[in-house]
């Protein structure tokens, strides 16, 4: 029996208040592509299957064996001999209900030499302990598919992962301490006529609690403007002033018994806010200047098309400023009054998206695609988070790995500034893949060859070096810990990696809040993590 909403709502409860209706939608038509069962992988998926992905399909040609038992909490003894994709997905599975998952017996070298477009159809591909030449095959088709792809490897006590995607757009980028869009500086005129029904002389009186903070700052504000020449309070002591005014402004005591005075308390608490300038921010406004959003075309996605009419809107109907967002903070006030305040700003922003609805239709007929093929919900949607929209555009590992293109800067800044800076284990692990590509294993594998393979692999360190041009000196001890790894992929890192793969992998499918760009370490030594952009 199919669950009802009733019973998704519950199941789900945590997470949609994280990502909402429409990012739990997101991730339930989403079609992950997972390449080797490992224990990192199987932690990854375990963390999208129970949050409720649509679907996934394990690429996986190996089959199982002692040391995956050992490692990996989803496979047991009576699992060896079977194939790895097919085991693990029958006990993913197990964990979700409203999960749909799929093997493929196949190695991922085999599915791309006989059938590349094979992965186009994924909404996201995670490749864990990959070869080096296999990432970059298979980036090379996912990169011109436009179809992200994320690499991640647990090797000994190290975590990586890697981002490759030409362009993510976030709409909902859930920014920590942003400041509300209250407009004081600039009321609309449905602001204007709503502060304006308050009497100040009213908020003097008995019944002042019950005034919310933002009239109360408004009416003041009105007051300092006549009195200084129509400039805000700007400056650290200007707004000390200010505050003082609306200090003044608070009841004496009447009968020696102090009035409530916690809404006067907020409104000085929360001048700042109050007097936050209206303006766009540099990131949108870098946006609304980009190519993608100035030529637009049929092909164009609809977060450019709607970034467009935003533009047109704000040369046009917002004169200057964005759509207004249409929320208030909760604070201490008379519940009708919050209502009605609260109401004011609704209605703008309903007015402000419905305009800009109207920019979308012009500019979609204008490029041959029907008005409605983007929704008056996304528009709203777009709208109301329209002041922190982010694009993340990553470059190609193609790129990442070119003599000519390789981020040198970055790399000899991090490495001059701190020799055992988090750095020099992206330098070890590139180290290691050049290894594994001339020895077809891993350094350290077995014990007795540890002194060998030290010399073997401290020749692809230096290698990799020169090959880059990279005047960087990494110490020998990294040398001999990445051969003691011996290739090993620990449970615990593993978990850690999993988990931050899955939010990562979340992140990219509801495109809400804003994924890593571009190189991500984490470090179980120091319990430290770690990003760069190379």
């Amino acid at each position: 029996m199919a669950p009802t909403k009733a019973s998704k709502e519950q199941k789900y409860d945590r997470q949609l208040r994280l990502w909402g209706d429409h990012g739990q939608e997101a991730l339930e038509n989403a079609h992950v592509c997972l390449l080797n069962a490992t224990a990192t992988g199987t932690e990854i998926l375990k963390n999208l299957v129970l949050p409720g992905i649509g679907a996934f399909t394990i690429v996986d040609g190996h089959t199982v064996s002692g040391e995956d038992v050992g490692n990996n909490f989803f496979l047991s003894l009576n699992c060896i001999g079977k194939n790895r994709a097919q085991a693990t997905t029958e006990l993913l599975q197990e964990l979700n209900s409203d999960v749909s998952g799929a093997f493929v017996e196949e190695t991922p070298d085999k599915l791309l030499d006989n059938d590349p477009e094979f992965f186009h159809r994924f909404t996201l591909v995670i490749g864990v302990q990959l070869p080096e030449s296999t990432c970059l095959r298979l980036g090379s088709v996912l990169w011109n598919a436009c179809v992200p792809f994320l690499v991640c490897k647990t090797y000994g006590l190290i975590g990586y992962m890697r981002l490759v995607v030409q362009e993510h757009t976030v709409v909902e980028s859930h920014p920590d301490n942003t400041l509300e869009d209250l407009r004081l500086d600039q009321p609309f005129s449905d602001l204007k006529k709503h502060i304006q029904s308050y009497d100040l002389g009213s908020l003097k009186k008995k019944d002042h609690s019950h005034t919310p903070w933002i009239i109360i700052v408004a009416k003041y504000l009105e007051e300092w403007l006549a009195e200084h020449n129509r400039q805000p309070p700007k400056t650290y002591k200007e707004k000390e002033a200010f505050r003082q005014m609306i200090r003044e402004g608070i009841l004496k005591k009447e009968n020696g018994v102090p009035e409530n005075e916690d809404n006067f308390e907020e409104a000085i608490n929360n001048v700042n806010t109050a007097l936050n300038p209206t303006k766009i921010l540099c990131d949108v406004d870098e946006l609304l200047k980009s190519k993608q959003c100035n030529d637009i075309t049929s092909q164009t996605p609809p977060f450019w098309v709607m970034l467009r009419a935003v533009k047109e809107f704000i040369q046009n109907e917002g004169t200057g400023n964005m759509p207004v967002r249409g929320t208030i903070p909760d604070m201490i006030a008379d519940s009708q009054k919050f209502i009605n305040l609260q109401n004011v700003y609704r209605e703008k922003a309903l007015q402000d998206a419905t305009a800009v609805s109207k920019h979308v239709k012009c500019i979609l007929q204008s490029v041959g695609k029907p008005p409605e093929s983007i929704s008056e919900k996304d528009i709203k949607l777009f709208c109301k988070n329209s002041s922190f929209l982010r694009v993340v555009c990553s470059r190609s590992l193609a790129d990442e790995y070119s003599v000519d293109s390789v981020n040198k800067d970055e790399i000899t800044k991090c490495m001059d500034n701190n020799p055992d800076c988090d750095m020099v284990l992206y330098l070890m692990l590139r180290s290691v893949d050049g290894f594994f590509q001339q020895h077809s294993r891993f350094p350290g594998v077995c014990n007795y060859q540890l002194d060998e393979d030290f010399g073997k692999l401290k020749l692809c360190l230096n290698s990799l070096l020169q090959e880059y041009n990279l005047n960087v000196d990494v110490k020998d001890d990294y040398v001999h810990e990445f051969c003691r790894f011996g290739g090993a992929e620990p449970h615990t890192v593993a978990a850690f990696l999993g988990g931050s793969a899955a939010q990562e992998a979340i992140k990219i499918i509801t495109h809400q809040f804003v994924p890593f760009n571009n190189t991500f370490i984490y470090n179980a030594m120091s319990q430290t993590t770690a990003t760069y952009q190379l």
